[in-house]
């Protein structure tokens, strides 16, 4: 993997010779100190240069819209010391929804910014296992569905999961997020019991139990945590 340049974009280049195709891919880039807000990735068989130059080209107009949405969408900052995100909102440690996250920071020195931010995760863990079964309950009764448990963790890059076994996988961070984005991600997760894949009958299963749908998944994929 090589690093090159195209205009002022930073561009990580992966030469596949297996590959049949080149492909290039846009994430935000979560890294405060990044150069850019988008980390953008192209992949390609053995090419040359010229053919590289060419195709970034080809695809400026695409990658600099990607880049504009990123920038547009950045992800609400909160001071650990003062604040909590909670459902999408910020609220500060001294309301009442804030409480059980107060009472684990008072025990932790002010300049400990590891153990602040293992209490934060825990906090958003707690509310998960309080908050979410609930929902995945609720939604699976409508849906008439069946699942095997709900499971617990912290992702980066996705809001949840269902395996071939029934065992549906939430993000704690979802607890930052509006309720009508988690009631999108858990409804998402309940219909790969029937559907496992994105196919439009899926996208169809989905919008029969929640309306706009389509509007909920493109908020979620420009909610940046």
């Amino acid at each position: 993997m090589n690093e090159i340049f195209f205009k002022e974009l930073r561009i990580e280049h992966i030469s596949n010779p297996k590959l049949k195709h080149s492909y290039i891919s846009i994430k935000p880039n979560y890294n405060p100190n990044a150069a850019q807000v988008a980390k953008i990735v192209l992949k390609t068989p053995k090419v040359s240069q010229d053919f590289i130059h060419e195709l970034l080209l080809q695809r400026e107009q695409w990658m600099r819209k990607q880049i504009l949405k990123f920038q547009k969408t950045k992800p609400k900052e909160i001071n650990l010391e003062d604040e909590v995100l909670l459902f999408g909102e910020i609220y500060s440690l001294d309301s009442q929804e804030a409480k059980p996250l107060r009472e684990k920071l008072a025990k932790i020195p002010i300049n400990a910014v590891l153990k602040i931010e293992n209490s934060y995760n825990l906090f958003y863990l707690e509310l998960s296992q309080e908050y979410l079964p609930k929902r995945v309950e609720y939604f699976a009764q409508i849906m008439r569905l069946e699942y095997r448990g709900v499971v617990f963790k912290k992702f980066k890059s996705k809001w949840g999961s269902c395996d071939s076994k029934k065992i549906i996988t939430l993000n704690t961070q979802l607890m930052k997020v509006q309720k009508e984005l988690i009631d999108y991600v858990i409804v998402h997760e309940l219909a790969h019991l029937v559907h496992m894949n994105h196919s439009k009958a899926f996208h169809a299963h989905v919008e029969k139990y929640l309306p706009f749908s389509q509007k909920l998944r493109s908020a979620l994929k420009n909610t940046h945590l």
